[in-house]
């Protein structure tokens, strides 16, 4: 089932997501959700806080869905290792139509659970890094523009408010 993505402004995107205490199938369901709101959006990650569940799960794909095997799902993510440093252009669904230069690690390494229980690590280079950081980012409570200072924060936000004001968000 596709599932509404919360924009900019829902405070459930704000809030730290809480650790999945056991591997059940409401889990399973909301994960298979995520991966087709995911797909349909079309995006190349989404973290769980995002269809407005606090859990900590994330979902991306950099193929975006051309290829089975480039799918990872995380639960209960954490850091191992970031290194390194990359600045490039980003989005993010919960913020549709906005992208911004947004400092990220080179290289991220993560664990953390699959969708059977099962420990797992993932080692991330460039694109996929980035991914992971911002996906870890939702599950911590902050979007991409949390990362942003100045003026271009405040045209982002200000053009949000309009939108907001005149029903379009």
């Amino acid at each position: 089932m596709i599932r509404p993505i919360l924009k900019y402004g829902d405070s459930i995107l704000l809030e730290p997501a809480r650790r999945v205490d056991a591997m059940t199938s409401d889990i399973e369901r909301l994960i298979d959700d995520m991966i087709e709101t995911m797909y349909a959006a079309p995006g190349v990650g989404l973290a769980a806080p995002q269809v407005g569940v606090p859990l900590r799960i994330f979902v991306v794909d950099l193929s975006l869905g051309r290829d089975p095997a480039s799918l990872i799902v995380m639960v209960n993510p954490e850091f191992v290792s970031r290194d390194g440093l990359q600045l490039e252009e980003e989005g993010c669904l919960s913020v549709p139509g906005f992208n911004a230069t947004v400092a990220r690690p080179l290289q991220a390494t993560v664990k953390g659970l699959d969708r059977a229980g099962n420990e797992q690590v993932h080692e991330g280079k460039e694109l996929l890094a980035r991914a992971f950081q911002h996906e870890m980012d939702h599950l911590d409570g902050k979007l991409f523009i949390d990362h942003l200072r100045g003026i271009k924060r405040e045209m982002i936000v200000r053009r949000i408010r309009k939108l907001t004001r005149a029903g379009k968000w």
